[in-house]
């Protein structure tokens, strides 16, 4: 049978009929982007009371928000060390903080708005390609709980087995707080919570420009898009990999990085329980990382960088035969699952790999989640609202360095991909 160019998870879900109705004249906070971080935010929003518009371009959720992992994840992509080094301990450890409450905040609203999404705090093992990296997880493992009073735990190579069935590692940590979702059915609830709430979405209605205007002497801004103008006195940029050049002075310090993945045929279940004893969302230590779990029926979903370049059939074709070769390799009882599905999304990385939320020349925003996206994204949407509702928010990343490109070698479109492809091929040699 042949593989299918399409999203698993959407093959699971009815996502929400949103009716088409006029642009409002004026509101008072137009979201752009329905994921998680615009759909987040616009239920804050509207929930406090506030008229709210979201643009999106294509359909509520059609981005990263339906295309991931579904794995809801602390921490960020720099280690304690560089977090530290960088920020200082009290800044570090509110950005831990952070990461911790994140996913509290996907709980919360899973049960408050009643989403069936398979959420499940089943702990997530991250896995040591190298012995050095094991290693590295010893030294993190203790700086975590030093620094940001938070456990995890060490598992030996010998202890392996009881957390995946693979024997190329070199051992693993395990933190108990992570959990698993179907994330295109929590966008889907997250939507539904937003419009119960009495936000407006309006689909396939793209920004093409915006500009500061007043409106009966209030300050606010102009929104031109592809189904009519409106005014709003505040804008939240939600786009993350997808922000374009409706806002600039956004997209040169955003990355959009490909991710790809694969999911297999349903799994026998003495065979799913050899692979992920604990059903686990597992990854592995390199640079070009491989991610993987179990998806609520039995499938194994195995995914990575397997090509930088955002999803064409192209990229999706090449990247699932990658893929295959690297879930064979770490699992070779799979060798004869076929895989059923596979996909593309696109990711937000920023240039000093951090997420970024705050106000920027007036203007809203919270992206560059580097993957990490389904419990980072919920909860700075929420944050950006209650900042926007006027509310003294604790935003640990809003006063930190949001650097754009070197010499300012870069107008959005990242013509650098390949070199940086390579580069991180050549440091998991190296490493």
């Amino acid at each position: 049978m042949p593989i299918q160019e399409k999203t698993f998870w959407l093959e699971t879900v009815q996502m929400p009929l949103i009716a088409e109705r006029p642009l409002p004249e004026h509101v008072d906070v137009a979201v752009i982007g329905a994921g998680f971080t615009g759909l987040s935010g616009a239920r804050k929003l509207a929930k406090r009371g506030a008229s709210v518009a979201v643009l999106e371009s294509e359909t509520a959720g059609w981005g990263a928000s339906s295309r991931n992992g579904g794995m809801v994840l602390p921490g960020l992509k720099l280690g304690t060390g560089q977090l530290i080094a960088k920020y200082g301990t009290e800044t570090a450890r509110r950005m831990y903080a952070a990461t911790l409450a994140s996913i509290d905040s996907v709980e919360r609203i899973v049960s408050e708005e009643k989403v069936d999404c398979d959420f499940s705090r089943c702990g997530h093992l991250a896995v040591a390609s190298k012995p050095k990296h094991f290693e590295g997880f010893q030294r993190s493992a203790e700086a975590i709980a030093r620094e940001f009073s938070h456990s995890v735990r060490i598992v030996p190579k010998n202890e392996l087995p009881t957390e995946v069935g693979s024997t190329i590692y070199f051992g693993g940590m395990v933190d108990e707080i992570s959990a698993g979702v179907n994330p295109a059915r929590y966008v889907a609830g997250l939507a539904t919570a937003a419009a119960r709430a009495g936000a407006a979405i309006h689909e396939h209605t793209r920004l093409l420009s915006l500009g500061r205007q007043a409106r009966q002497g209030t300050q606010g801004w102009r929104l031109k898009t592809s189904r009519g103008e409106l005014w709003s006195r505040h804008v939240l940029v939600a786009t993350s990999g997808y922000t374009g050049s409706a806002t600039p002075v956004l997209r040169k310090k955003v990355i959009p990085i490909g991710s790809f993945i694969i999911v297999t045929d349903v799994l026998p279940g003495p065979l799913a329980k050899e692979v992920s004893p604990r059903d686990r969302m597992i990854y592995d230590s390199k640079n070009y990382l491989h991610y993987y779990r179990l998806t609520p029926d039995r499938r194994m979903l195995f995914g990575g960088r397997a090509a930088f370049f955002p999803e064409t059939h192209s990229t999706i074709q090449s990247s699932a035969e990658i893929l295959r070769r690297g879930m064979i390799h770490v699992f070779p009882q799979l060798r004869d699952i076929q895989v059923q599905y596979a996909w593309g999304g696109t990711l937000d990385f920023t240039f000093d790999i951090m997420p970024h939320a705050g106000e920027l020349n007036g203007l809203h925003y919270a992206l560059g989640y580097a993957g990490h996206g389904v419990a980072m994204a919920t909860y700075l949407g929420a944050l950006m609202a209650d900042a926007i509702s006027g509310d003294k928010v604790e935003n640990p990343f809003a006063g930190i360095p949001f650097p754009g490109a070197p010499l300012g070698l870069y107008n959005g479109k990242p013509w650098f991909l390949p070199f940086a492809g390579l580069w991180y091929k050549f440091l998991d040699v190296i490493q």
